[in-house]
């Protein structure tokens, strides 16, 4: 009989914690304090130093810290997915999906085999030469002068290799993502999927290595907190020469030269992604600390402070210039407001912040409808968001820095100090980095047109780049996209697309 009892009354409470959150949660930090508590026991009856306690607790943190910061910087892969698509037409959404999806992969695979290396290996001023594959000598986490290995310019974070390495390649993921907007719903998969390894193995870790490897914008003073330029200006410099060497789309500009707008099929999707890139970017800026420290709290607060008035100043902007508010300028105010301010979340102030942010704002608005003006199609407003406002953001550094706030009372923009000497460094990094990416992005475009050619045949284009280089629909059933074009539409646009595809002996006859 007791035992029954005893039994009914140890289901009842089993069925309690089962149905009460508020219980779990205690049981599971109860289970943490007894396991640290039990860990500190065993370290004094085994004779383990306190501080050597300490020191492992915060590598465990730091690294947890790390390595959560790059799984939110690589979810905002799903969100430029979703910005993208919902910007641009429901007959491209397969491709654009799709190019969102690999290109990460492809990220990884380059930056692992090649960039890290010429990123962060030693080597020179110029570029790393150690480290590929990840190989070479390296005791992380160790840090300072107990470091030894051939990764000397992440010294300064004690952390695994492993865990500065994620962190790394979701930043180089990044600047590829970028592209992909700005050349939306015209180029061929192939071209994009090539570009995107020639970025990361080469271009992006060779511009990288000058300010984040120990290269020479480094030594110069040149900051970039979390890669205003590093990597966003890389991602929109590539954008810029891709969108004029392929061309505005087809319909975007009529024979009198007025612009003919061509709207995104789902803006709910489009402000979906904001959001997530919204929230990705609280580990892009925040997690670029590499450490748990207390300068994370700050941080997140900068880049929202920026990230809302950037969001109001484009609302403002466009609710001015077009008489109604546009829900895209004010989502890719948003956008322009965490690029603006990543370069600097560390080292300004929460009211410049908000200037940053504002100005930011503006800036978008205005560029987007200069970009339209001289025909360079950009479908998202990628260009504008990410290399306008990586300038703007690299430049506000050399204006707003505050080495009070940044712990570097060396660090100190113009209305800090009355210098020009740091706006005069970020600008020269601007300039070196914008006029290198200009160079090789070009190149890589150009070679690439020449194997491939860059743009899909105006039939193709016309009906959709889901059914021509995909063979399938995103959302089958609902439209009917075989439907031919207008053929003086086709002949407008066959001498553009012939220029775009690699010779044969048909084009040299």
């Amino acid at each position: 009989m007791w035992e029954r009892r005893t039994r009914r009354k140890i289901a009842a409470a089993a069925r309690k914690i089962k149905n009460n959150t508020s219980i779990q949660g205690c049981i599971l930090l109860s289970a943490i304090l007894i396991l640290f508590s039990g860990y500190g026991v065993y370290a004094q009856e085994n004779g383990i130093a306190t501080g050597t306690v300490a020191r492992e607790l915060k590598i465990g943190l730091d690294t947890l810290w790390v390595v959560l910061a790059s799984v939110l910087v690589i979810s905002m892969n799903a969100g430029f997915a979703m910005l993208e698509t919902g910007f641009c037409r429901s007959k491209n959404a397969v491709n654009l999906l799709s190019k969102n999806l690999i290109v990460f992969g492809i990220t990884t695979l380059a930056f692992w085999s090649i960039g890290f290396a010429l990123m962060f290996g030693d080597g020179n001023d110029f570029i790393g030469s150690q480290g590929f594959f990840l190989k070479g000598a390296d005791n992380s986490p160790a840090t300072g002068s107990d470091y030894e290995g051939v990764y000397t310019a992440l010294s300064w974070t004690g952390v695994p290799l492993a865990a500065k390495f994620l962190f790394q390649v979701a930043f180089a993921g990044t600047a590829a993502t970028i592209v992909s907007g700005a050349v939306a719903e015209r180029i061929k998969f192939i071209d994009f999927l090539w570009f995107s390894f020639l970025l990361t193995a080469f271009a992006y870790p060779l511009v990288g290595h000058w300010a984040w490897g120990g290269g020479w914008l480094d030594k110069m003073g040149f900051l970039d907190f979390a890669g205003s330029t590093v990597v966003h200006s890389v991602g929109g410099w590539c954008a810029l020469t891709g969108a004029i060497l392929l061309g505005p789309r087809l319909g975007k500009y009529s024979s009198n030269g007025s612009i003919t707008p061509l709207p995104g099929h789902n803006l709910s999707i489009a402000t979906l992604g904001c959001f997530i890139l919204w929230i990705g970017w609280f580990g892009f800026n925040s997690g670029s600390t590499m450490e748990v420290n207390e300068h994370i709290a700050r941080i997140a607060l900068t880049t929202n402070l920026s990230a809302a008035s950037g969001g109001l100043a484009g609302t403002i902007t466009s609710w001015i210039l077009a008489g109604k508010p546009d829900l895209s300028l004010t989502i890719n105010g948003v956008l322009s407001g965490l690029v603006a301010i990543t370069a600097g979340c560390a080292m300004v102030s929460y009211g410049n912040a908000i200037t940053i942010g504002t100005i930011a704002g503006i800036l978008v608005v205005v560029s987007v409808y200069i970009f339209e003006l001289l025909k360079i199609d950009d479908p998202v407003g990628a260009i504008s968001v990410h290399l306008v406002n990586g300038i703007w953001g690299t430049l506000a550094v050399g204006l707003f820095a505050d080495g009070e706030i940044y712990g570097d009372k060396t660090v100190n923009g113009f209305f800090s100090s009355g210098d020009f000497k740091l706006l005069g460094i970020q600008f020269l990094g601007v300039v070196a980095v914008g006029v290198t990416m200009i160079v090789l992005s070009t190149l890589f475009w150009s070679v690439l047109r020449l194997l491939f050619g860059l743009r899909v045949p105006p039939e193709e284009e016309y009906v959709g780049l889901d059914i021509g280089e995909h063979g399938m629909e995103a959302y089958a059933g609902f439209f009917d996209f075989q439907q031919q074009p207008p053929s003086e539409e086709l002949q407008s646009s066959s001498k553009d697309w012939q220029s775009q595809q690699p010779p044969t002996k048909a084009n040299d006859s």
